[in-house]
């Protein structure tokens, strides 16, 4: 069962996964800094911000998998078997 933020992901564009990215990459280290100079009221926020940021590069990195050609795939298999 998709969930709700996973659903809005998957509607997204490509630029706007990009452009979402940059932008809350921009706002995680503006709190870090922040963090480190004043203390946040909630640090957990920083977490949350890290894991929405993965997610979204997750849903990035699908699409351009899903995008590849078969060699290329093909080439992605033997490396991921040569770390074995």
């Amino acid at each position: 069962m998709a969930t709700k933020r996973t659903t809005e992901l998957k509607d997204m564009g490509v630029e706007d996964l990009q452009a979402k990215i940059t932008e809350m990459s921009a706002e995680l280290s503006k709190m870090s800094f922040d963090h480190a100079i004043k203390g946040l009221a909630n640090p957990l926020v920083i977490r949350n911000q890290r894991r929405e940021i993965a997610r979204l590069k997750t849903e990035e990195r699908a699409r351009e998998i899903g995008t590849m050609s078969k060699e290329d795939l093909a080439g992605r298999s033997r490396i991921r078997a040569r770390r074995k």
